[in-house]
C-alpha cells in the first residue's frame, strides 16, 4: 500500500487503537530477534473426545459425501476459490497455483502479503493451511476407521510443522488464519482419537506442542483491534479458546482460555445487531461468525467451562435471524463481501452450509414453528450436538417469521407465489472502515422460487485485481441508482471506506406470510452531497408484480440505473422492455421487466474494459451475466418507475 493509504487508514482510527498498534509494532521488532522457547510439557492428555456412539449418528448420505470428498483429497485433488489443484498429496504450503508464484521466506511480519507480484494470491496460499481439508480427512477416518486417512493427516501436519517454524513466512501474519488453524487442530485430534498414533502426533510430540504454544502466544499478543475488530477477532478468540480448552497443557492455558472467553463474549455482542444479524451486513460473515461461535461453545461445554449467558443468547438470535432471511431453497441474501470462509469443515462437497447451520441450531436451541424445513443430513451437526449442552432459551424468540430488521435496515418482501425481495436500507457497514461493505445503498435483490432474477453480483476477489475489486463493490455493480458517475460511499482502499452513505428506512409495511396484499418499503440515503436518493418498492403478490420507484431530490445531474440479472436468466431487450426467461426444476419461467422510459437502456454481458455484466457465485469465480443499464438525467419529481411482472 502507498503512503496515502496508510494516512487514510490512520485517519479512521481512534487514539486507543493507534496506541495499541504502536505497541504491536514494538512487540514485532522485539520478537524478531529470537523465537521464544515453548515450555516443557509432560504427562499431557487429550480429555475431550467425542462421546461414544456419536459417529454412528451421522446420516448415511452425509457419510457418503464425506468419504467421496476424502478420497478425492487422498488422490491429491481439491478446489480452492475456483482453482483446481492436483498436488495435495505433497503440497507446497507457500505456493499459489493461480499466479505460479511462491511466497518469500523470512520474518513473518516482513512478508508483503498484499502484494500479489511479490507473494502471489495470498488467499490461495492461506486457504489450504487453515487445514480444513485435513479435518475432512480426519472425519473420514472417524466414520470409516480406515487408517489411510489418519496417516495422510499425520504426514501433512508433520510436514507443515517442519516447514512453517514459528514467526517464519506467510502463515504467521494474520490472526484469523492462526485462529481457524487452531480450531482445525483441535478437531483433528478429536476425530483421530481412536487411531493409535493420535497421542504421538499431538500431546506426545514436542514439535506439535511447540506449534500449538506459539500459535496461542501469537494470538494473545496480536489481537485484531479497533477498526479491525470484525469477524477476524471472533475467529482469533474462538480458536484461542478452543485450543486452551482442549489443549490445556501449558502454564498459560487457563489465562489464555479466560481472556479468549472474555473476548468472545464481548466481540460476539459487538459484531451482532440486537435482531441477530451480523453488523458487517455481509451474509457469509454471519455464517462464519455463527459457525465459530457454535464451535467455541461446544469446546466450553465439553470442557465444563461456564459460558456467560450473552454468548448463547447471541448465537440463538443469529440462528433465528438466519432462519428468517433464507429463501425457500435455504439461500440467504447475497449482501456485502463473501470469501467462502468457514469455521469448521467436516463435510463433503454438496452439503448445504445454511441447512447445516439451521440443523445445528435446531439441535442446540430447538426450531421454531415458522422455521423453514431442512432436508438432507450433515456430519457437523451430530458431532457438535454431541458436545453442546442444550439449554432452554432465557429470552423470548419471535412468534412469527420476521421480515423487517430495523437495526440492520434489512427488509424482506415475499409472498406465497415464491417472490422474495431483499431491500437494503441499513448502515453502510461495520466500524469506521466498513471493510466488507459494498456501495449498495437502497439496492434490491429479487428471487423467484430461490432463483436469482435481479441478483447481487457477489464479490469475486480481494487482493491483486483492483479493477475487479472496485467493480464488484461499486454502486454500478448493484441493483440501485448511481448519480454523477460516482459511488454512494467513498473508497479509500480495497477494505476501507472513508465516507459512508447514511440510509434510513421510511416505510416497512410487510403483510403476513400468507397475505397476498401489497407489501411496501421506502428508504433514502445521503451518499451524494446535495442529493437525496429515495426508493419505493411495492410487492403485490396477487398480481405477481414488483414495482420500484426511484426519486432524486436536490441537484440535477447524470444518473445510471442498473439491474443485474441472475446467471441463468436470459433477456431480450426491446426499447424499455426486457423479456426474461429461465428454467427451474425442469420448468420454463418468464417475467417482463418494464424499464423507465426516461432513460436509454443497453444490455451488457461479460465486458472487461471496464468490467460490467458479471456474476460471482463464489470467491475466485465469475461468469458472464446480463446487466441492464439505463443512462440519462434526473427528471424532477416524476422519478423513474420500474415494474417486474412474473409469468404464471
Amino acid at each position: 500500500m502507498d503512503a496515502g493509504w496508510y494516512l487514510r487508514r490512520l485517519s479512521r482510527m481512534g487514539p486507543r487503537e493507534v496506541g495499541g498498534r504502536a505497541g504491536d509494532a514494538v512487540r514485532r521488532r522485539r520478537w524478531r530477534s529470537a523465537v521464544a522457547e515453548s515450555p516443557r510439557v509432560t504427562g499431557a492428555r487429550f480429555t475431550s473426545p467425542l462421546p461414544p456412539g456419536t459417529v454412528a449418528s451421522v446420516p448415511p448420505d452425509a457419510v457418503k459425501r464425506l468419504v467421496a470428498e476424502a478420497d478425492r483429497l487422498m488422490a491429491g485433488r481439491a478446489e480452492f476459490f475456483g482453482v483446481e489443484r492436483d498436488d495435495l498429496v505433497d503440497p507446497d504450503w507457500w505456493y499459489d497455483p493461480k499466479t505460479g508464484r511462491r511466497a518469500p521466506s523470512g520474518y513473518a511480519f516482513d512478508v508483503p502479503y498484499r502484494d500479489e507480484e511479490a507473494v502471489g494470491d495470498v488467499k490461495q496460499i492461506w486457504e489450504p493451511s487453515r487445514h480444513q481439508y485435513l479435518t475432512v480427512l480426519a472425519a473420514a477416518y472417524a466414520v470409516t476407521g480406515d487408517e489411510r486417512y489418519a496417516e495422510r493427516v499425520a504426514g501433512h501436519l508433520r510436514r507443515w510443522w517442519a516447514g512453517n517454524a514459528p514467526l517464519r513466512g506467510v502463515h504467521w501474519i494474520s490472526g484469523i488464519e492462526l485462529g481457524i488453524r487452531l480450531l482445525s487442530w483441535v478437531w483433528i485430534r478429536r476425530l483421530l482419537d481412536g487411531w493409535p498414533g493420535a497421542a504421538g502426533l499431538f500431546e506426545e510430540n514436542p514439535v506439535a506442542l511447540h506449534q500449538i504454544w506459539h500459535h496461542q502466544r501469537w494470538l494473545a499478543a496480536f489481537p485484531s483491534r479497533g477498526t479491525s475488530a470484525n469477524n477476524h477477532v471472533v475467529a482469533e478468540a474462538a480458536g484461542q479458546f478452543a485450543a486452551a480448552c482442549a489443549f490445556d497443557w501449558f502454564p498459560s492455558s487457563a489465562r489464555w482460555r479466560d481472556e479468549a472467553l472474555r473476548s468472545l463474549d464481548r466481540e460476539l455482542r459487538a459484531n451482532t445487531f440486537g435482531s441477530g444479524l451480523n453488523r458487517e451486513l455481509a451474509t457469509e460473515y454471519h455464517g462464519l461468525v455463527l459457525e465459530l461461535g457454535l464451535a467455541a461453545l461446544a469446546e466450553a461445554d465439553a470442557a465444563g467451562v461456564p459460558v456467560p449467558d450473552p454468548v448463547r443468547l447471541v448465537l440463538l438470535r443469529m440462528t433465528d435471524a438466519l432462519a428468517a432471511v433464507v429463501d425457500e431453497r435455504l439461500r440467504p441474501p447475497r449482501q456485502g463481501d463473501a470469501d467462502d470462509g468457514h469455521g469448521l469443515v467436516v463435510d463433503g462437497a454438496g452439503t448445504d452450509r445454511w441447512g447445516s447451520l439451521l440443523a445445528t441450531g435446531d439441535a442446540v436451541f430447538g426450531r421454531l414453528p415458522w422455521w423453514p424445513e431442512t432436508t438432507g443430513g450433515d456430519v457437523r451437526t451430530p458431532l457438535l450436538a454431541a458436545l453442546l449442552r442444550p439449554a432452554a432459551p432465557t429470552a423470548s424468540r419471535p412468534a412469527e417469521r420476521p421480515s423487517h430488521f430495523a437495526d440492520a435496515g434489512l427488509t424482506l418482501l415475499r409472498g406465497p407465489s415464491g417472490i422474495w425481495c431483499r431491500c437494503d436500507g441499513g448502515p453502510h457497514g461495520f466500524l469506521a472502515i466498513a471493510a466488507h461493505a459494498h456501495a449498495d445503498a437502497l439496492s434490491v435483490e429479487v428471487r423467484h422460487r430461490g432463483v436469482d432474477v435481479l441478483a447481487d453480483p457477489g464479490t469475486y476477489c480481494y487482493h491483486g485485481q483492483p479493477e475487479w475489486r472496485r467493480y464488484f463493490r461499486s454502486t454500478l455493480g448493484h441493483n440501485t441508482l448511481q448519480w454523477g458517475d460516482a459511488d454512494q460511499s467513498v473508497s479509500g482502499g480495497p477494505f476501507l471506506w472513508t465516507r459512508h452513505a447514511r440510509s434510513r428506512v421510511l416505510v416497512a409495511d410487510v403483510p403476513g406470510p400468507d397475505d397476498t396484499g401489497t407489501a411496501r418499503w421506502c428508504a433514502e440515503h445521503d451518499g451524494y452531497p446535495g442529493v437525496t436518493h429515495r426508493r419505493r418498492v411495492e410487492l403485490t403478490d396477487a398480481k405477481r408484480e414488483l414495482r420500484v420507484v426511484d426519486e432524486i431530490g436536490g441537484a440535477h445531474g447524470p444518473v445510471r440505473l442498473a439491474f443485474h440479472l441472475g446467471p441463468t436468466v436470459t433477456a431480450a431487450l426491446t426499447g424499455g422492455r426486457a423479456a426474461l426467461g429461465w428454467t427451474a426444476d425442469g420448468e420454463d419461467r418468464t417475467a417482463v421487466l418494464d424499464l423507465p422510459a426516461g432513460l436509454s437502456w443497453r444490455a451488457h454481458r461479460g465486458e472487461t474494459d471496464p468490467p460490467l455484466g458479471w456474476y460471482s457465485a463464489g470467491f475466485g469465480r465469475k461468469e458472464p451475466a446480463t446487466t441492464l443499464v439505463g443512462t440519462g438525467f434526473t427528471n424532477g419529481p416524476t422519478g423513474f418507475t420500474t415494474v417486474l411482472t412474473f409469468g404464471d
